[in-house]
């Protein structure tokens, strides 16, 4: 075991370092999206239905790993400010009990997907029919991967939160890289179509988990589960969780009202939207070295350099986010291309593609601010305002785009609308200095 064995303090996260924490990180966020980029790549040249189907799927394991983005959040925060505190031990304690918790939400989530994948897919489409029972049978594979997608999440949360972001590295590019070179083979020459993408990804996700549960019994603590820590970490995922439903609500919703503008709009949205969730884990990536360091800092009683720490990241964000603007921009006709060769597919992206660079500064600062309040273990107000920007901007902004027929453009200025709505909010806390709140466990 190489890595520290005491955390660096606010002081000490200098740009480089800051680096250190959130390159590793970024290609760990970035491989699973990745990953889907290149399955919607490889789908989507087999034809309009599979690509809608995958669209409907791939939106349900989007949820899922929301769900694992709950627990590995949640684990983040407290393993951070019990290193900080200077107990590496029980930061790790906190990893076993989270792994315990992901493992049975996983087993749950595979066999609701086999009971429940067709009447989920229906009501997703609108309609039985040709991508409803292509999106469903795709469910029901991809689900099987479920337990490793949560015990991934959880090994993430930490090993972030002791300050180590290589072996999370290893552990999900590589299986994601061999995901990425078996789905082709699956797709065409195994003859599988849509059904050996879904294999590719349950097995990508399942040698993940491994790999995480591994490092866990290296660690030579105790593996019991302790219902009480358990129930500790239930408290403060719980607002972690309701944030995820708010957001899973909204972009259900988003790809419900996008399906039914037709096979073309949700294709389209599906390119779109899974590009925006590949640059949204990118600039998340700052957010993970700002759980660990504002973690760390607030657990070692270091409120000042935790502020001051925080406003940094915000700027790194927001300059990320333009350069990332200018990038997305200047691929407008060339990117749509690699993902559909169906013209009216590449048509509708085309009616996304402002929003979404728009999007790319604003959501550089917004994900950072979020890193720095998941870290401060200040979640509470992080799921109300996710509700408020849900329900009152986002969510009402993609029902009206279907009733007024907006298309794919109403969806996308509701999503510009919710991240605006969060970003104010977010400025309003960081300059009231309430989120930093001393002491190993808040």
């Amino acid at each position: 075991m190489s890595q520290p064995t005491t955390a660096a303090t606010a002081a000490d996260a200098s740009p480089r370092r800051i680096a250190g924490l959130a390159l590793p990180a970024l290609v760990v966020l970035a491989a699973e999206p990745l990953y889907v980029l290149v399955d919607t790549a490889v789908v989507g040249h087999l034809g309009r239905v599979p690509l809608a189907a995958l669209a409907v799927g791939g939106t349900v394991l989007t949820l899922i790993a929301w769900l694992g983005a709950v627990v590995a959040y949640g684990t983040t925060g407290r393993s951070a400010r019990r290193f900080g505190a200077g107990d590496r031990a029980a930061a790790v304690a906190e990893g076993v009990q989270a792994s315990w918790l992901a493992l049975a939400v996983g087993v749950l989530v595979a066999v609701g997907m086999q009971l429940g994948g067709g009447a989920l897919a229906r009501t997703l489409v609108g309609e039985s029919g040709a991508v409803a029972d292509a999106a469903a049978h795709w469910l029901r594979i991809a689900a099987l991967g479920a337990p490793g997608l949560l015990l991934a999440a959880a090994g993430n949360g930490w090993l972030r939160g002791i300050q180590d972001t290589r072996r999370p590295l290893w552990f999900v590019l590589a299986p994601n890289l061999l995901s990425a070179l078996l789905c082709p083979l699956l797709v065409y020459p195994a003859g599988l179509g849509l059904v050996g993408s879904a294999v590719a990804n349950a097995v990508a996700q399942s040698i993940s988990g491994a790999l995480f549960a591994t490092a866990l019994v290296r660690e030579g603590i105790s593996l019991r589960p302790r219902p009480r820590l358990i129930r500790q970490q239930l408290v403060l995922s719980r607002d972690l969780l309701v944030r995820g439903v708010a957001f899973q609500a909204s972009f259900l919703s988003a790809t419900a009202v996008a399906a039914r503008f037709g096979a073309a709009a949700v294709g389209a949205h599906q390119v779109a939207v899974q590009l925006w969730f590949f640059t949204a884990l990118v600039l998340d990536a700052l957010a993970i070295a700002a759980q660990s360091l504002i973690g760390a800092a607030l657990g070692a009683g270091d409120d000042t350099g935790a502020r001051a720490l925080a406003r940094r990241l915000a700027l790194i964000g927001g300059a990320c986010g333009v350069v990332f603007a200018a990038l997305i921009a200047a691929g407008a006709g060339v990117v749509p291309a690699w993902f559909s060769s169906d013209p009216e597919v590449r048509e509708q992206a085309m009616v996304a593609w402002p929003w979404f660079v728009a999007l790319q500064p604003i959501g550089g600062v917004v994900f950072a601010l979020d890193g720095v309040l998941i870290g401060a273990g200040d979640v509470r107000y992080l799921r109300n305002l996710t509700i408020v920007a849900a329900l009152g901007g986002f969510l009402p902004a993609i029902w009206l785009a279907w009733a007024f027929d907006l298309g794919l453009g109403g969806i996308w200025a509701g999503l510009l609308l919710f991240v605006l709505l969060r970003l104010a909010a977010l400025l309003l806390r960081l300059r009231s200095g309430g989120w930093a709140v001393v002491g190993a466990v808040r």
